[in-house]
């Protein structure tokens, strides 16, 4: 009502304005012939004039009313430069603040809530550099300062770094104005007040700040690099040190530009992704989903069906998978393609210079692709029971009998289906209130259902207090609202989260800043604390997955070989991801409850996969394809799968986010039948159902009922 009171009153303020053809009181014209009897009014009413003046020249700026560049002309003819300079200055940063201020309060929180996904990236570079853009901005008299001000409100710019700046950066364009108007007999009009020479003076004067930044950029790393002796010659354009995702990737890429590139391993080739994430987690779910499928046998006609398998045999061949895979991550590999391969341990001893194995390398640049590890919490007792974590659970040959899992992420609950379906007894331990948190709350209840139907106990809620052993057997105790329980384990698998490996190479020793949570702190094009070093992959974050690891290694392989020339801002504005449950689940951009979170206004258009074809045929009919899309629109703002395959069917919704289409384009392609791929097209026509044109339907419809008569 407040808002709806405040546009009425605008209006009518509006509406007054241009049915009494007050603007005829604010030209060049008018003033001109007014000026005689408005200074001798002044001679008599000095305080009341500028009084006046200055409430009058407020409400047209805050009312963004025409006007403006009359009444400052208007002021030097009246007041002289310094008066009029001092009055026009303060009153127009009023006036422009007020106007930012009824932009913000009436139009920004639809804005935001519409477009907040697309305005993501100019919100973080209106909080990062707004002060600059709204300088460059004002000082450019080509820009309606009407407009910056509208515009300005409503992005997250603070009101006060608003008014300084706005101060400042208008006072030169003032001094012209105000200056022309001590001769404002001789004006023929504003717009006359700039030449070409004065306009380009400002262009040049907007762009100092700029070029300001640049260089104290260059005064910094200069400073950064100070005290260090740089080599008169280098060894090789790049060390990458790390053979993991981010860091195969950055060489591969290093080495296909014709860079000379060493890449540093201190234990294997492939990181933790192939030897102790990804692929064998990946391994040991497929073979437990086919003895999840010997138990659903009569789902497929078949009367009874058995299994006898030996544990030992299942984690061997999860170890066959990795020798199988290990040559598209090999040394022999990685050497053929150009790159040096160095097995050892590096250090970096200065921003050129990288130890291994007691010889030293000197590079133009560093790449840290070092990676993380487990997170082991200090729970009490912990030291005293033998736990493993993703670096030395594939190392399992005796299959456990009662399993206890901490963690309800991604990690720990693949783990936790997995090994419940090869047949141990287990109990997951999750603190939050549902296992998966990242995802809407009814994935999260359909996971939990399927856990327990399967025979899992599930413990949300349930925060590990103590590791202890009583009589040779080992228990955890768990406190959680009601109380505290036990729960008695023979193996236990911590899967809590990982942390960055940032510590014993060197980067403590140079200063090499670190984010709060351990990771290190880069810039937008990768690039750490000293200038030479770059980093990527799960030591960076913010994600942390194999597939973002990679492409954040083009950015540090591209900015550091030709940042001199250009660099990339990291693009994070489309980013997917699985977790390989069953059900699956994939995701990319928002979900519903990141979205109502974040305030951003969404539409949600489901598609139950549990009526879809080839589902039903393969037995797996259950799941659903949810789609966020803004109001009215087919523009898509995320989309989660939850079914078979959902980390193969989220492909199609990752290109048509990362390109610009919309539903109406997945509708209008064709997708094979019986396919699972069809649950995409179907949630298309979903949406598209859902905005049929109801009123145009209706006159189609009287069309043909009178061509039938």
């Amino acid at each position: 009502m407040k808002k709806i009171v405040l546009v009425a009153v605008l209006a009518l303020v509006v509406l007054l304005f241009f049915q009494f053809d007050l603007g005829q009181f604010l030209t060049l014209e008018y003033i001109k012939s007014q000026q005689q009897q408005i200074d001798e009014y002044y001679q008599q009413n000095r305080v009341l004039t500028l009084l006046g003046f200055f409430v009058v020249y407020v409400v047209i700026t805050g009312a963004s009313l025409p006007g403006a560049a009359v009444l400052t002309l208007a002021a030097g003819g009246i007041f002289g430069l310094v008066t009029g300079l001092i009055l026009v200055s303060f009153a127009s940063t009023i006036g422009a603040s007020l106007a930012f201020l009824l932009s913000r309060y009436l139009l920004r929180d639809t804005v935001q809530s519409r477009f907040g996904a697309n305005l993501q990236a100019i919100n973080a570079g209106i909080d990062k550099d707004g002060a600059f853009y709204l300088f460059a901005l004002r000082l450019v008299p080509a820009f309606p300062f009407f407009v910056i001000n509208l515009v300005m409100g409503l992005t997250t710019l603070r009101l006060w770094t608003f008014f300084w700046v706005s101060q400042v950066g208008m006072f030169a364009g003032t001094v012209v104005y105000v200056n022309a108007g001590t001769q404002l007999a001789q004006i023929e009009s504003a717009s006359g007040i700039f030449s070409v020479e004065i306009v380009l003076s400002f262009v040049l004067l907007a762009i100092l700040p700029f070029i300001a930044r640049k260089a104290l950029s260059i005064i910094a790393s200069r400073k950064a690099l100070a005290g260090f002796s740089k080599p008169s010659a280098f060894d090789t354009n790049l060390v990458v040190i790390g053979a993991g995702s981010a860091g195969l990737v950055t060489a591969y890429i290093a080495a296909a530009v014709k860079a000379k590139v060493t890449l540093i391993e201190k234990h294997k080739m492939g990181g933790d992704c192939l030897n102790f994430g990804c692929v064998p987690s990946k391994a040991i779910i497929r073979s437990a989903k086919f003895m999840s499928h010997i138990t659903r046998s009569k789902e497929f006609g078949i009367k009874e069906a058995s299994a006898d398998f030996d544990f030992a045999e299942v984690m061997q061949r999860v170890q066959q998978v990795i020798k199988k895979i290990e040559p598209h991550d090999s040394v022999e590999r990685y050497t053929g393609l150009g790159v040096d391969v160095v097995e050892g341990e590096a250090r970096i001893t200065s921003p050129w210079t990288v130890e291994v194995n007691g010889e030293t390398i000197r590079t133009r640049n560093i790449v840290v692709a070092s990676g993380g590890q487990p997170f082991v919490p200090p729970i009490d007792g912990i030291e005293q029971v033998d736990y493993y974590t993703s670096d030395n659970l594939w190392e399992l040959r005796r299959k456990p009998q009662k399993l206890a899992v901490l963690g309800g992420g991604p990690i720990g609950s693949e783990l936790t289906q997995a090994f419940g379906r090869l047949g141990v007894e287990v109990t997951q331990v999750e603190m939050l209130p549902r296992i998966l948190l990242r995802e809407d709350p009814e994935i999260s209840d359909l996971v939990r259902s399927q856990f327990e139907a399967e025979g899992i106990r599930v413990l949300t809620g349930h925060r590990a207090k103590q590791f202890v052993k009583r009589d040779g057997r080992d228990f955890l105790i768990a406190e959680h609202d009601d109380g505290e329980i036990e729960i008695e384990f023979d193996t236990l698998i911590v899967a809590v989260g990982r942390r960055p490996r940032t510590s014993g190479f060197g980067l403590e020793e140079l200063g090499v800043r670190l984010n709060p949570n351990g990771t290190i702190e880069v810039n937008e094009f990768l690039q750490t604390s000293i200038p030479t070093i770059y980093a990527a992959g799960d030591v960076v974050g913010p994600y942390q997955f194999t597939h973002v690891g990679a492409h954040q290694a083009w950015y540090t392989s591209v900015n550091s070989l030709f940042g001199i020339i250009k660099r990339f801002k990291v693009d994070y504005s489309v980013i997917p991801w699985a977790t390989f449950t069953e059900p699956e689940i994939a995701r990319v951009g928002l979900n519903e409850t990141e979205a109502k979170e974040q305030g951003i206004e969404h539409e949600v258009t489901t598609f139950g996969i549990d009526d879809l074809d080839r589902a039903i045929a393969d037995s797996e009919a259950h799941g659903f394809v949810k789609v966020l899309t803004a109001p009215g629109k087919d523009r898509i703002l995320g989309v989660t799968i939850v079914g078979e395959h959902a980390g193969d069917l989220i492909a199609e919704y990752v290109l048509a986010m990362k390109h610009g289409l919309g539903l109406n384009k997945i509708l209008g392609t064709i997708h094979i039948y019986p396919t699972l791929a069809e649950a995409n097209k179907y949630a298309a026509g979903e949406w598209k159902r859902a905005h049929a044109p109801q009123g145009l339907l209706e006159w189609i419809g009287r069309f043909h009922a009178w061509r039938r008569n």
